[in-house]
């Protein structure tokens, strides 16, 4: 245990935060800690909702844990403040992690880059829309606010009157909204740990669609790991996962969402660079399919600071 303390000096783990996701984040911050010291690594919290970033330099902290879900945690903006105060962190640098949580931003790469991801607009509340136009290019739709995760202001529209209601509820959090073509068929997930992609994971939920409720509340909620694919599918899947994973720029560790139409054909969705670490969360169940235990996925993840 000695020999794990002084390889990795002392950590903090950032949790909760200010984003409309601090509650996860707090849950998956609290795993983390609990895992860390589990395996001996001098470890503690911090929350920077209550407490300055520089306080991490009073503290002597030798590297930083991030597990803070959203905004001010996912977007670039602690990465940068941890930059300029020269502290080793984990996951995606500034760049990956501001490209991966600009929903908008991330969907005209994969575009851009010729990688599969379904048809899109964007709408700005500054700019007003035409609902009817575009449902009527569209037919179904997902509405998704730029900058949030967890599925957070999401909703799906069929009518102009539901789209109308869908983005007046989206602009609460975002001022740049995502309407994406609606994709019928099957949701999955794959991680990618340094350059190495874990077992894909495939989500089914009665709710219409993965959404905050069946990601963090539900218990009907099903999760296959390994998903039913077969091996030329699985290679397909993980490989525009990590295609996607590179294109953003990100790095260290995080998880790239898909779906496969009725047709057989894989669409991109997103990347999260700081994906859920609670006990109900996808990265540890796809390292557990691989073999690794919640402690060792952890200590793998911080292993990339040194």
């Amino acid at each position: 245990m000695t020999q794990v303390n002084s390889q990795f000096g002392k950590v903090a783990v950032l949790l909760g935060g200010n984003s409309a996701e601090r509650d996860v984040s707090l849950k998956s911050g609290q795993a983390v800690l609990n895992a860390l010291l589990e395996v001996g690594i001098d470890a503690i919290a911090f929350d920077p909702q209550n407490r300055s970033l520089w306080e991490l330099k009073s503290l002597n902290v030798d590297r930083v844990f991030i597990a803070l879900h959203g905004r001010g945690g996912e977007d670039g903006t602690v990465q940068g403040a941890l930059e300029f105060m020269n502290l080793p962190y984990t996951g995606s640098n500034v760049l990956g992690s501001a490209l991966a949580m600009d929903k908008i931003r991330c969907k005209h790469l994969f575009k851009s880059a010729g990688l599969s991801t379904a048809p899109y607009a964007v709408v700005d509340a500054k700019k007003g829309f035409d609902a009817n136009a575009i449902m009527a290019q569209f037919k179904k739709v997902m509405v998704k606010p730029s900058h949030e995760g967890s599925s957070i202001g999401m909703a799906q529209a069929s009518s102009a009157e539901e789209l109308e209601d869908a983005l007046t509820n989206a602009f609460k959090f975002d001022s740049q909204v995502l309407v994406e073509q609606w994709i019928t068929g099957r949701e999955f997930t794959i991680t990618v740990l340094g350059d190495e992609v874990q077992p894909v994971i495939e989500m089914s939920t009665p709710n219409g669609f993965y959404d905050y409720q069946a990601k963090y509340q539900s218990s009907s909620t099903q999760y296959h790991c390994p998903a039913d694919l077969s091996q030329p599918d699985t290679q397909k899947l993980q490989a525009m996962a990590l295609d996607a994973f590179d294109l953003v720029g990100a790095s260290g560790w995080g998880r790239v969402d898909a779906m496969q139409d009725q047709q057989g054909q894989f669409y991109l969705l997103e990347v999260n660079t700081v994906p859920g670490m609670t006990e109900k969360s996808l990265v540890p169940m796809a390292a557990k399919a691989n073999g690794a235990s919640f402690e060792q996925l952890v200590v793998r993840i911080l292993e990339q600071t040194l």
